[in-house]
């Protein structure tokens, strides 16, 4: 398979130029479908377990378990999918996770102990199809080389956001409206038909083991033999999304807690929702951008205001203030989220992304799920706001691993020339 980019002093890498790459909408309207039921699932799990419980501490828990099998088991579904191809792992995986969602929806209904859905939690966390990265692994086969791989990679941060914003969104309105089970059920059913849908689309995947010449020029590791986790710069990534992950879990909770001791419980959307708005609006302008700046520095500045930013969170003692500071925050997650899934590029060997994307994506939602956990012993141990401390003591820690090993961020030497920013270029073309 072969597509051309072609990028001329009098056009920059825009949404439009991205969104007009050949065969791109056959894998993006899909692939939205079937990364929808991602956000929804944590949330209808809350729902209907503290609907048929009565605890929400029962409900977290189920929910916790979900999140904790699903960072762990991703990366090996990744593993696969660059192996044996996107296809071939996604067909059973989403009838997995349909029919581990369906039983699980059946236990609570029957007031099963405990037991039983944490039972059920594990298989239906582990299935959750890791649609997001196999989308980010397709754009990287139609891009490779090309300025418009940041703005692919922007766009797609943008499109995560947007389903964490609809998708607790529509998972409350059918839980509340319709049915405690409702949520779940949808998230099963959309889920099963999203991924059949995205997996039809066998033109635009991956080819199975498949390395770039490049790889072999740098001396790096061939697709295939060995995980992605053994470069070196994919665990130093991994550790800085582990302390991405440690903002959005705080401030979930953070804010909860801190709404709910000023008496006004519903700002609690309306604030985590301009934090969301933050994080949204600066992903539109760095895909916008024609970077100069290499991805290594970008990534280091980008997290250097994030930690500082979220660093001020706990002085916040008002609604104003916190709006302020979640704004300011989540301005400074998408470019080091971004930045740090454009270094993928230069890290990986392009059989392995996949799986690199899978530990990137799981690290941030294992670090949202000790983040609730520890954020919520805060809460009840110390003060109202005082799970503001997780998001500054995870971004921190994160940066100074960053700091020191930022040497390992180098990307993989090739013998291909990569412009800076968007020059006089010809045409390429794109295996």
């Amino acid at each position: 398979m072969a597509s051309t980019v072609t990028s001329t002093s009098s056009s920059r890498p825009g949404y439009g130029q991205l969104l007009r790459t050949r065969g791109a909408w056959t894998f993006l309207l899909p692939g939205f479908a079937a990364r929808q039921p991602f956000a929804m699932l944590t949330l209808s799990l809350v729902l209907l377990v503290q609907h048929t419980t009565g605890s929400y501490g029962a409900a977290g828990a189920v929910a916790a378990v979900t999140g904790v099998s699903m960072a762990v088991f991703a990366p090996y579904g990744g593993r696969l999918a660059d192996r044996h191809g996107q296809r071939a792992v996604l067909l059973p995986g989403v009838l997995v996770h349909a029919a581990a969602a369906l039983a699980l929806t059946a236990l609570a209904l029957a007031d099963a102990p405990l037991w039983a859905l944490f039972a059920l939690a594990v298989p239906t966390g582990a299935s959750v199809p890791q649609v997001g990265p196999m989308v980010r692994a397709r754009w990287g086969v139609k891009l490779q080389g090309s300025p418009l791989m940041v703005t692919a990679t922007a766009f797609e941060s943008v499109t995560d956001e947007l389903t964490f914003v609809l998708g607790p969104l529509l998972a409350t309105a059918l839980c509340t409206a319709v049915h405690p089970s409702a949520g779940l059920l949808t998230e099963a059913a959309l889920t099963l038909v999203g991924g059949v849908l995205f997996a039809a689309q066998k033109g635009t995947q991956p080819v199975p083991g498949k390395a770039l010449p490049a790889d072999a020029e740098g001396g790096s590791p061939r697709a295939g033999s060995g995980s992605a986790l053994g470069v070196p710069g994919v665990r130093v990534l991994v550790v800085a999304f582990l302390g991405i992950g440690s903002v959005f879990g705080g401030m979930q909770v953070a804010l909860a807690a801190f709404t709910e001791s000023i008496g006004e419980p519903g700002l609690n959307g309306v604030l985590y929702g301009v934090f969301a708005a933050g994080n949204m609006l600066s992903g539109v302008v760095c895909g916008a951008i024609a970077w100069k700046v290499a991805p290594r520095r970008r990534l280091l500045l980008a997290y250097t205001a994030l930690a500082v930013t979220a660093s001020l969170l706990w002085t916040g003692h008002s609604v104003a203030v916190l709006a302020a500071g979640g704004l300011l925050v989540g301005m400074c997650i998408a470019p080091a989220l971004i930045t740090g899934y454009t270094l993928v590029e230069d890290l990986v060997p392009a059989g392995s992304r996949t799986e690199a994307f899978t530990w990137l994506t799981g690290a941030v939602a294992l670090g949202q799920a000790a983040a609730v956990t520890v954020a919520g012993q805060l809460e009840d141990r110390l003060w109202d706001g005082a799970g503001f401390l997780v998001p500054m003591g995870g971004t921190v820690a994160a940066l100074v691993v960053l700091l020191a090993l930022r040497a390992l961020l180098a990307g993989r030497p090739s013998g291909r020339t990569v412009a800076r920013g968007v020059g006089h270029r010809t045409p390429m073309t794109v295996d």
